[in-house]
């Protein structure tokens, strides 16, 4: 048996009244070994990010997108945590993951696809040049 560890967890909430029930949760957890302690420290440190606040800018995304010939641009929710969760948390209209297409993100096996790296590009410029026009 190790003399101590040690875990970290990634903890979100969906809506912003959740947080506060969650870190009590949290801060109410017990241990049931003789001798040992738990400690927890931290807080949920990013507000959710609904894509609901950001519809409108996705139709726009959705229709340059298509204009410049990507077809398969899809908007989904994954819960994750960028700095994209402030700004949609404050009512500016926020798009996240319009970065490089690729897999195994935050892992040693994460890769980009080169090969798609223009064609984002060009998205980001389309959806901005639509926006700054509108």
């Amino acid at each position: 048996v190790p003399a101590a560890a040690q875990i970290t967890v990634d903890v979100r909430v969906n809506v912003v009244s959740e947080k506060a029930r969650v870190e009590s949760a949290f801060d109410a957890l017990q241990p049931t070994m003789a001798g040992a302690t738990i400690s927890v420290s931290g807080l949920i440190n990013r507000p959710p990010m609904h894509e609901s606040s950001s519809a409108t800018l996705y139709a726009v995304a959705q229709s340059v997108a298509q204009g410049i010939g990507i077809t398969d641009l899809q908007g989904i929710a994954v819960g994750g945590g960028s700095d994209g969760n402030f700004t949609a948390a404050i009512g500016v209209p926020t798009l996240d993951g319009l970065g490089a297409c690729g897999g195994g993100a935050h892992a040693d096996t994460e890769y980009i696809k080169v090969s798609k790296m223009g064609e984002r590009a060009a998205l980001a410029a389309a959806i901005t040049r639509a926006v700054v026009n509108h």
